[in-house]
């Protein structure tokens, strides 16, 4: 028979020990797993109670933009831009976002389709239009922000369909993420400016905008990534300037686009690696300048557009490493020029007919 072991002192001192730190361990658990359910029921109720006030301030907010004054308008407007700012989440922001953006496509009638010698419908618009142009300003601040700034709108959607625009400033903004909506907006007085800035992401929309008598500037600006879309738009007056801007990825489409007046002008662009479509659109007149733009990488297509009257201008452009098809274009008028083009010349020399 083998010797039974005996437990020593010791032994049971250790045992006990082990004991004891195991229910110690359990213990702390137990501890842990309360504090954990605990701090989500506080972190809850914050949340609740953030929410609750958000609320509070926001329908206080969006009663102002309703009154006659101009300067309760103008706090609304304000409290709204603040409220986005503390939303305790992305989509209370988005919404006050969304409020602000609602009142830009409210009806709106420009400065020169007012009565004549009314001095009264000349007052309201004046207040409307500074209303106007500071919500533009504020959305353009928070989009000139780092994408990291806790109070950066970038990424959020933007929707300015079938808005009025008589001017506003939209300089250095980062469209970035999210959903930019300009469809059948009406640029048709003063400046809108968009210099210096960068559509990096997201889808931007100019679908069917209508550019018949304002200046809108996208000079310097960046295209790098993500669909931008002037399908359908019309040019029909003022100018529309893309002066040394930059199409280094993503898509730019002007795909059936009116080019009937006034000058939409690439001067001195850089196409670099983005797919442009001018495919379909049609120049029936005015003047689209491609002067001294660089072609050195991407497409820039104008399959199937059709040439009938006005002024295309690719003098002193450089052609280096870009695909520039006309494959199927039209012409039957209007003057084409390729001075003084440099490089692979598209088409070689031919002129249109007519």
């Amino acid at each position: 028979m083998k010797p039974e072991h005996q437990l020593t002192s010791k032994t049971l001192f250790e045992l006990v020990k082990l004991s004891f730190g195991v229910v110690a361990g359990a213990g702390a658990l137990v501890a842990l797993v309360v504090a954990y359910r605990r701090q989500q029921v506080d972190e809850d109720a914050a949340l609740r109670d953030a929410t609750r006030l958000h609320t509070e301030r926001f329908t206080t907010a969006v009663s102002q933009l309703g009154q006659e004054s101009a300067a309760v308008r103008l706090g609304g407007v304000h409290s709204l831009a603040g409220l986005a700012d503390d939303a305790p989440t992305r989509a209370l922001r988005q919404t006050c976002i969304d409020v602000l953006c609602a009142y830009l496509r409210l009806p709106y009638t420009i400065r020169n389709r007012l009565p004549e010698n009314d001095a009264d419908a000349l007052h309201s618009y004046l207040a409307l239009r500074e209303v106007r142009h500071t919500v533009i300003r504020l959305i353009r601040d928070h989009l000139r922000l780092p994408s990291d700034h806790p109070h950066s709108w970038q990424g959020h959607d933007l929707d300015f369909t079938s808005v009025v625009f008589d001017g506003g400033d939209f300089s250095g903004a980062r469209f970035s993420g999210g959903t930019v909506s300009f469809s059948g907006a009406a640029f048709s007085d003063g400046t809108v400016d968009f210099t210096g800035a960068q559509f990096s992401g997201g889808r931007v929309f100019f679908s069917g905008a209508g550019f018949c008598g304002s200046t809108v500037l996208f000079d310097e600006a960046g295209f790098s990534d993500g669909p931008v879309s002037f399908i359908g738009a019309g040019f029909s007056g003022g100018t529309v300037s893309f002066n040394h801007t930059e199409f280094s990825g993503g898509m730019v489409a002007f795909g059936s686009a009116a080019f009937s007046d006034g000058t939409v002008d690439f001067t001195g662009a850089q196409f670099s690696g983005s797919r442009v479509y001018f495919s379909s659109a049609a120049f029936s007149g005015g003047t689209v300048a491609f002067s001294g733009a660089a072609f050195s990488g991407g497409t820039v297509a104008f399959s199937g557009a059709a040439f009938s009257d006005g002024t295309v201008l690719f003098n002193d452009a450089e052609f280096s490493g870009s695909a520039v098809p006309f494959d199927q274009a039209v012409f039957s008028g209007g003057n084409m020029d390729f001075s003084d083009a440099r490089g692979d010349v598209p088409f070689g020399l031919a002129q249109p007919t007519g």
